[in-house]
């Protein structure tokens, strides 16, 4: 049996091939890349008409043709895997309503690798913007929750440690500028897919006269690459892209972890409705956070995807390979689509998620996390040095504890003691200084330096990110308009080529 796309093959693709290789990359890709390969093939035919590389009758046929297929769909197209991929499987498919002399036409100047190329980078501007408005939508969710929540204090937390009093509004405006983050790095790498491929060829370009720049016009790019071993061999952006993808899914991981404590009956301290959980099936009382399980897991996906598209290109000669092309870029999608899952079930928990106030002022007064506010006050009321307040405040903890005192029960009879053994002198601050400086209501409102959590600061910059999430949003919707009409522009002169004008 002879090859079925080659005659310097002399043999057909062993069955294992056609089993392993083909028929499951087929079954994943040829959906998935069916509308961009057609955008593809009817703008390198506009182009090699308007560039005079194509008999007018022949360009008419060939419009026909790929508009007859466009409608007709991806289903309509028999897939044999002993055609390779899913390019050889159109252009069969193509030859035979086209015909095959006028069906081979339409690759000339052209290869499978700059085609891959610019597919490959057409589907990526599409998820990046799909990912563009998850994340912001996440944002969004943090913002408007941040804003609702800037007074309810809460006890902030190191090393999982009762640290300093803060307010659930704060925390989650941390959430937004974390996720903010993720969205600058979506939008910077976003430059080099305005670059064409379609034109490089092989890896060397072409001898034929055509037109890289109107190509690229036709399907939406700013303009053509400039380099064309480089256009098909590279594929850095989707590193580079996975790596925005991983640690967006890496700091929705750890968001996740805070809420994973907090919802347990032990802190009680956030509570999501019935319609994230799940249950047991053998434990009536169970409601499992089956959201936030997820969201950790999914961390580690791609964390693996990552390390895995890193080591399989690592060791790629630069140009064209199937390992460095298409295995990377498998992982790649896989990576973007779950980073996708991971933003909407983010906004998900964090525009649902609801704080149990009481209990977590409650936690705030009581487990000392006000400590270092006291120690301030011994600094700017009574000139200690801050060293001498921290061994001072840390006997007063200790005393308290031992006392089975609450931290709001501190007097400064028991700061005065702590000061003569620690500094050899009592420095009489007074009840109502020791009362102020536990009071984490209070506290927290003060803290209006460095990016503290006083509310009036939260808010503001709770608007300032709201600006940069409109931002964000003229940016998606001007690119999608962009692409839409250069689309339009497509369609209209594919059918004017077809009808022969």
């Amino acid at each position: 049996m002879e090859s079925k796309v080659s005659r310097r093959l002399s043999e057909g693709t062993a069955p294992e091939v056609c089993e392993h290789v083909y028929a499951p990359r087929l079954a994943r890709d040829f959906p998935a890349v069916f509308a961009h390969l057609s955008d593809v093939n009817q703008a390198h035919l506009v182009m090699l008409s308007r560039a005079g590389l194509l008999p007018a009758a022949d360009g008419a046929t060939l419009a026909a043709a790929l508009l007859r297929m466009e409608e007709e769909g991806a289903a309509s197209v028999p897939l044999d895997p002993a055609i390779e991929d899913a390019y050889f499987n159109f252009e069969a498919h193509l030859m035979r309503i086209a015909g095959a002399h006028v069906g081979g036409c339409l690759h000339v100047a052209r290869s499978r690798n700059d085609i891959l190329s610019t597919m490959d980078r057409m589907r990526t501007r599409a998820l990046v913007l799909d990912l563009l408005d998850a994340g912001r939508e996440a944002c969004a969710a943090a913002l408007a929750n941040a804003e609702r929540y800037a007074d309810v204090v809460m006890p902030g937390y190191t090393h999982l440690q009762p640290a300093q009093p803060i307010t659930y509004g704060y925390w989650l405006l941390g959430v937004a500028e974390s996720l903010a983050r993720d969205l600058e790095r979506l939008q910077a790498a976003q430059a080099v897919l305005q670059r064409c491929p379609l034109g490089a060829g092989a890896l060397a370009g072409t001898s034929f006269g055509i037109l890289p720049q109107e190509s690229a016009r036709l399907l939406g790019f700013g303009g053509a690459a400039p380099h064309a071993l480089d256009a098909v061999a590279s594929r850095d952006y989707a590193l580079e892209l996975m790596s925005a993808f991983t640690i967006a899914a890496v700091s929705a991981s750890r968001v996740a972890q805070d809420f994973y404590v907090w919802c347990t009956h032990e802190f009680g301290l956030v509570d999501f409705p019935d319609s994230v959980a799940g249950t047991s099936s053998i434990m009536p009382q169970k409601k499992n956070p089956i959201v936030l399980e997820s969201l950790k897991g999914k961390a580690g996906q791609l964390t693996g995807l990552l390390a895995g598209a890193m080591a399989t290109v690592k060791g790629v000669n630069f140009t064209h390979t199937g390992d460095g092309n298409r295995e990377t870029m498998r992982g790649f999608f896989e990576s973007g689509d779950e980073c996708v899952r991971i933003f909407k079930l983010l906004a998900l928990v964090l525009r649902t998620g609801t704080p149990n106030a009481p209990a977590m002022l409650e936690r705030a007064r009581n487990d000392f996390c006000t400590a270092t506010d006291l120690a301030d006050a011994l600094v700017r009321e009574s000139g200690l040095s801050f060293r001498e307040a921290h061994h001072v405040v840390g006997a007063v903890v200790r005393a308290a504890m031992d006392a089975k005192l609450a931290a709001h029960e501190i007097t400064s009879v028991m700061v005065d003691e702590a000061c003569v053994a620690e500094i050899g002198r009592a420095v009489n601050l007074g009840d109502a200084v020791v009362r102020r400086s536990l009071d984490p209501a209070l506290t927290t409102a003060e803290r209006r330096q460095g990016g503290g959590p006083a509310p009036e600061l939260v808010r503001a910059r709770v608007r300032e990110l709201q600006r940069q999430l409109a931002r964000v949003q003229d940016h998606a919707q001007t690119r999608r308009g962009a692409l839409q009409a250069a689309r339009a522009t497509l369609k209209s002169e594919v059918r004017a080529l077809a009808a022969g004008r």
